[in-house]
């Protein structure tokens, strides 16, 4: 007999909408919270934004070794530092920010390294990223989760009712400001990986409250005569199943790049691990109850597509 894993039994019953407000309590606090950290602590910049310097290097024998790089270069008293293997075995860059004290400072902070390290390593490329730059990155990087944002709700609006879709776009930025705020509140560091984790989690919402909006446009077609929070309830938990399914299997993957990832992954895993936790949240407890504040209306709908069905028939007579 196969064996079949079952995390939520098959037909629950579970009254979402009796947390209702507590939930949108919680997550309007949570929102104005993510909004003071991200004002008041900032976010810890990388070096892909603040500026910095780029150093690629390749080991005169063997493999490079990451991680005792890595312990070198903090002990040199550069602030953070950034090592990363690339192409061949023997390849690597080394990042580390802007030093105070301008251009000489950062050239003898280039010295240093070349002091510590010249012995074992073949230094090919020298590159400074400036002000600029780091600038520009910003600037695209918010732009394109601004234009992939407009683009979903572009989708949602004519592929659903436009209560749906301002409900998605809602739970999708209740979790990306969450996030944010997360990243505010652990002091992890925000770069370019950082942006793609964000762009990550802002697909796996969409995808999430697609399939809760989805079943509930189905079950209004299936339900006309039900109120609007039972056929909601009823839709949450035709889903749940394949939701807790789905969460916990992205989660058994996440955690394992947080224990084996190493710190170069460690703010792209720690945050869609998190995310993942929010965006299964807002699913449920965000989405679903903003229909209802939007003014969908189940029941109300029904006399009026049931007068037209039978307006439709008297014709066909």
């Amino acid at each position: 007999m196969a064996f079949r894993l079952k995390l939520v039994p098959d037909e629950t019953r579970i009254n979402f909408f009796r947390w209702q407000a507590l939930t949108t309590g919680i997550s309007l606090a949570a929102m104005v919270a993510s909004v003071i950290l991200i004002f008041t602590m900032g976010l810890n910049l990388g070096i892909d934004f603040k500026g910095g310097t780029l150093i690629e290097m390749r080991a005169k024998a063997g493999n490079a070794d990451v991680s005792e790089l890595r312990k070198t270069a903090e002990h040199l008293g550069i602030g953070d530092v950034e090592v990363q293997s690339f192409g061949a075995s023997s390849d690597v860059t080394l990042r580390f920010g802007v030093q105070p004290g301008g251009d000489a400072a950062q050239e003898a902070a280039v010295e240093k390294i070349r002091t510590a390290l010249g012995g074992s390593y073949e230094f090919r490329r020298t590159e400074v990223v400036g002000p600029r730059v780091s600038g520009e990155l910003v600037q695209s990087g918010t732009l394109g989760v601004v234009v992939s944002i407009i683009a979903v709700l572009t989708y949602l609006w004519f592929r659903f009712e436009w209560q749906f879709a301002v409900a998605a776009v809602i739970a999708t930025m209740h979790d990306l400001l969450l996030t944010v705020g997360f990243f505010s509140l652990t002091h992890l560091e925000f770069n370019t990986t950082s942006i793609a984790a964000i762009l990550t989690i802002v697909g796996y919402s969409l995808n999430e409250t697609v399939v809760v909006l989805d079943r509930i446009r189905e079950m209004m077609r299936k339900y006309k005569r039900m109120p609007t929070a039972e056929l909601i309830d009823m839709s949450i938990n035709a889903v749940i199943p394949r939701t807790i399914m789905t969460a916990s299997t992205v989660l058994l993957a996440l955690l394992s790049l947080v224990i084996f990832g190493g710190q170069v992954i460690r703010s792209f895993s720690l945050a869609m691990t998190f995310g993942i936790f929010v965006c299964t949240y807002s699913a449920i407890f965000i989405c679903s109850p903003m229909l209802i504040y939007l003014g969908l209306r189940n029941e109300s709908a029904a006399p009026a597509r049931n007068e037209a069905d039978a307006k439709g028939q008297e014709a066909i007579a």
